[in-house]
């Protein structure tokens, strides 16, 4: 049991950014916006979220720093999408090279620093529960928060006026034009959302995961976020499900090769990263045929008529 616990507290601490990152790209996804720089966005959150974590002592205050270093990358790419009618996937790819750059050099001075990590939920009778108390009562306030986070996505998406009206203009951005909705700036809110998740995202890693910085130590879950939004063809439940599934294959494959498993540990480390491309298969097959949910609009560029 207690090596269980161990292995599903590790799942949940790994899921995390990729649930985050997940969640704030589906809302993008769904008002017709392909963003593909959610890695860029995610280290430029690690590195200023440290940064300001470091400076303040205060985990809230780097991750607000996180979130504003998401939201700036984010804006950056709404006016090159929005205002300027740039293709979306050469703007996304070219954020994500910049964000990869200027995380290295914002993050070099810290480089081998250590922070004190997040704090963690200790209610005395319920964490102390057996088992389930440190998996249910015990995680740090990134983790709720992440919960909280997709269960009011789904309510917005699918129980609030605006949630019917930022599905349409991923549908039929024509349409919703005509009736008279503000489609880029809805979509740019969209996009400055799901700039903010990125980076909040990206600032769990040093403040919660490992409680210091490495250049680079997104280690591609920007991409694996961008998966598990087709993965759960553009629904909030299903991309818990997929955060969770592709979290515990990046753990187990650490537990197997403790366990002395004659596997490469290569092939081991390669999993997620092929799980993701056995996805992405699936996916495109199921689009040929039909069977893809995908807002029909995604990754279109819109210009109203003036």
């Amino acid at each position: 049991m207690g090596l269980l616990e161990a292995i599903i507290l590790t799942i949940i601490s790994a899921s995390t950014p990729l649930l985050l990152a997940a969640a704030g790209e589906l809302v993008v996804e769904r008002a017709g916006v392909l963003n593909l720089g959610v890695e860029g966005m995610m280290i430029m959150g690690a590195a200023c979220g440290f940064a300001g974590a470091y400076f303040t002592s205060s985990t809230f205050v780097g991750a607000a720093c996180g979130a504003l270093a998401g939201v700036g990358l984010a804006a950056t790419f709404g006016a090159l999408t929005l205002g300027l009618a740039v293709n979306q996937v050469a703007a996304g790819l070219a954020l994500t090279i910049f964000g990869i750059g200027l995380s290295g050099l914002i993050g070099a001075g810290f480089v081998g620093e250590r922070i004190a990590a997040a704090p963690v939920l200790a209610l005395p009778l319920l964490t102390s529960l057996p088992f389930a108390g440190r998996i249910l009562f015990g995680q740090n306030a990134f983790v709720y928060l992440t919960v909280a986070l997709v269960i009011g996505i789904w309510w917005f998406l699918y129980r609030t006026r605006a949630g019917l009206i930022l599905r349409a203009i991923g549908d039929n951005p024509i349409s919703a034009h005509a009736l008279g909705y503000p489609v880029l700036k809805i979509r740019m809110l969209a996009v400055l959302f799901g700039g903010a998740c990125a980076g909040i995202a990206g600032a769990y890693l040093p403040l919660a995961y490992t409680p210091f910085f490495v250049p680079g130590m997104t280690a591609g879950r920007g991409w694996i976020a961008l998966a598990l939004v087709v993965f759960a063809s553009w629904r909030p439940g299903r991309v818990v499900a997929g955060a969770y599934l592709f979290g515990a294959v990046s753990i187990l494959q650490l537990y197997a090769q403790g366990a002395g498993l004659a596997i490469p540990s290569q092939l081991m480390s390669s999993l997620p990263y092929l799980a993701t491309i056995v996805v992405l298969v699936v996916i495109s097959r199921a689009r040929s045929s039909g069977g893809s949910a995908a807002p029909a609009s995604l990754g279109l560029v819109f210009v109203p008529d003036r």
